[in-house]
Order: C-alpha cells, then structure tokens, then sequence
C-alpha cells in the first residue's frame, strides 16, 4: 500500500516507518526540516518537504503523493486537524489513520483538551475512511518522555520522592504495539469510522508500576511517597522559570486520575495484542543498557 504518514519523524514515527517498511509499504512522510527529512528517509520513507502551518501548500503535497492511505501521527493539539482531514480529502486520500490520546478523557482540561476533542469531531464527520486510535501514555525506548528517564534515575538514586497518588491506575502502552495497531488498522475494513482505545493489557497501580521499573534495572531504590499538591505547586514555578520545562503541573495532576481504559474492541478487530508491562518495560531496560 503506498502511504502518506505525517509525523514519522517522531517518536511513534519512527516505529510505524519502520515496521511498515519491514511490511513492504511503499512510505512517502511529510518533513518540514532537512533534519526531519534526514530522520524519516533513515527509517525507509520517501521524504515530502511539507509544513503543516502552510495549508495551500500542504494541500498541493497531499494531491502531488498519490497515497492510497494517510497515517497521521502528528499531534491534534496543535490544531493542524482540520488542515490534514481538508487536505486529505482534497487530495482524494480514500483511507485515513488518526493518532490522538486517552489524555483527551481527562477531568482536568488542559488547553490542549478541546483542540483535540474538535479534531476528533471533524475527523468523525469528514469523507475519508476514518479510523481513530487512542494510545495511553507510550513507552519502550529512549526518547518515550517518561519511562526512559525514570529508568536511569532508578539505577543510581537509593531514595526516591514519588507522588502519593493512592490507588490510581495507569495503563502505558509499548510503542511496538502502538506501531502494530497503526498498521493493522489499515487492513481492517472493520475498523472503518470507528475509535480504539490503544493501551497495555492491564491496569497497575503507580505504586507497582514503579516496583516492576525498579525490577527490570535490578534498582533498590526506596520510594518516598510524597503528597502530590506540593509537588504541583512547584512544577507550577518550574514552568514560569523554564523555557522548555521537562515536566509540567497537569502531568502530575493526572496522576490522581484513574486511567484504565477497556480495549476489548481493539483486540476485536485489529487482532490486537498487547505485550505485559513487565515483558515491554524489560525490553526497554535492554534497549538502553540498564538490564540486569
């Protein structure tokens, strides 16, 4: 299948490309940067010089890329949504993939909250063959956000402060198999004008979640429970202080937020089948050279 994928320079990206390449996809990706066009092409794409703050222009690369399908990886919180699904449509794209997130069931409403709600509504009422994923938070590799950086903190910290988040439950995904529902869901037509949860085989308490983190670097680390309002109020500060904060205050806020998310419909329909946290979250600590 010949595929026009924007956002394959990014994290998730880089394994879709890969993946469907290994498939034998023939991959055109969206690039706004040489640097970006470097990364797409080293990963078996064809780059198209694209920005996504250019409509016209935009529309002219969807048209002149002749794709059978579009992958959208690219986040819908920076509101270029209506540009893709437009410039899609324009381009006559039959099939069409959007990547958003569980972040968007979120109590705490975050600016970037209804700009991909309203992304997801268009989406629903335009003309393409839609499909629309939402992974929860994505690990598996250096440069996840999350995980890659507890991991190393876990091999040399021998107390650690942790949010007292109570029995909140997470669910992270392995971006394998984040990858794997992206490219299953092309060859579903079951899973046309329909949305997916895309998320780890079970919930887990942060508690444990930490506890198997711990175990796949081989870490004695003492977590130090932490009441979380404090911890907010200074990330808060963090942010006013910091041109590029590495965390912000609603992160953590949304660790007292329950984030179990059923996908019976997922494994229904696109054969998916999640890897345990503890089997993913070894495989990353093997990726980055920490396993014991």
């Amino acid at each position: 299948m010949r595929l026009l994928v924007v956002g394959g320079s990014g994290f998730l990206g880089g394994y879709v490309l890969r993946e469907a390449a290994g498939r034998g996809h023939q991959i055109l990706a969206l690039a706004r940067s040489p640097e970006a066009a470097r990364a797409v092409a080293a990963h078996g794409a064809r780059p198209l010089g694209g920005d996504l703050d250019d409509a016209r222009h935009l529309d002219e690369v969807f048209a002149a890329a002749r794709c059978e399908a579009l992958v959208c990886l690219a986040s819908l919180g920076h509101g270029h949504g209506p540009g893709i699904v437009a410039a899609a449509e324009d381009a006559g794209i039959p099939r069409a993939v959007f990547v958003s997130t569980t972040a968007v069931t979120t109590t705490i409403h975050p600016s970037t909250r209804q700009v991909r709600l309203t992304a997801e509504e268009q989406i629903r009422g335009c003309g393409l063959d839609w499909t629309i994923l939402r992974p929860t938070m994505i690990y598996g590799a250096a440069g996840d956000r999350n995980l890659s950086r507890l991991l190393p903190l876990l091999c040399r910290a021998a107390a650690l402060p942790v949010p007292a988040t109570g029995g909140y439950v997470h669910q992270p995904v392995h971006v394998g198999d984040v990858a794997d529902a992206v490219l299953a869901t092309l060859q579903r037509p079951a899973a046309i004008g329909s949305l997916y949860n895309v998320a780890g085989p079970e919930p887990l308490p942060f508690a444990e979640l930490l506890r198997v983190c711990a175990r796949a670097v081989g870490s004695r680390t003492r977590f130090v429970p932490v009441p979380l309002a404090p911890l907010v109020t200074l990330a808060r500060g963090y942010e006013l202080l910091s041109r590029h904060p590495r965390i912000r205050p609603e992160q953590l806020r949304r660790l007292a937020e329950h984030k179990a998310f059923p996908i019976e419909t997922a494994i229904r329909d696109l054969g998916y089948a999640p890897r345990s946290f503890t089997s993913g979250i070894g495989d990353e600590a093997r990726l980055l050279g920490l396993a014991v």
